[in-house]
């Protein structure tokens, strides 16, 4: 289990661009890596569209909002168009990502156990180390909520 002051791990995937992203790349940014459950989603739609409302406000406290979910760059990429979302997703459809960062739980759907990605926010500072995580989030208002805490 991932904690506070932990190194983040580092990893390299594609986006919903089908670009390589390369986490360690980033260092001395401060990065939002958030992990969401599927795209386009009814929970998922709302929490990256409040991201996407207040990319500005993050942009100005010299943040990069990063979103994560076990989906396929195509799916990603029909997200973002749909939605008009203003920053990158990245498509762990391996589930490599949310193994790293611990958030590949066992959920409950419809009374079967399953595997999936809990909605998960981590705070990366520009030293790399894990600075806040935000376990079991709800998708509204989330975004709004980690702004006022940056």
């Amino acid at each position: 289990m991932l904690a506070v002051g932990d190194i983040a791990p580092v990893f390299k995937v594609l986006t919903d661009a089908g670009e390589e992203f390369d986490l360690a790349a980033h260092k001395g940014e401060r990065i939002v890596l958030y992990f969401y459950p599927r795209a386009d989603t009814p929970g998922c739609t709302i929490e990256a569209c409040e991201f996407r409302d207040t990319i500005t406000k993050y942009q100005e406290k010299g943040v990069t909002v990063i979103g994560v979910s076990p989906d396929t760059t195509k799916a990603q990429a029909k997200f973002k168009e749909k939605f008009d979302l203003n920053f990158p997703l990245l498509a762990d459809a391996e589930k490599e990502i949310a193994v790293l960062y611990g958030v590949l739980k066992e959920k409950n759907m419809y009374g079967k156990k399953v595997m999936g990605v809990e909605r998960t926010t981590f705070v990366i500072g520009p030293d790399g180390k894990i600075e806040k995580i935000l376990a079991k989030v709800k998708a509204e208002g989330h975004a709004a909520a980690l702004l006022a805490e940056l």
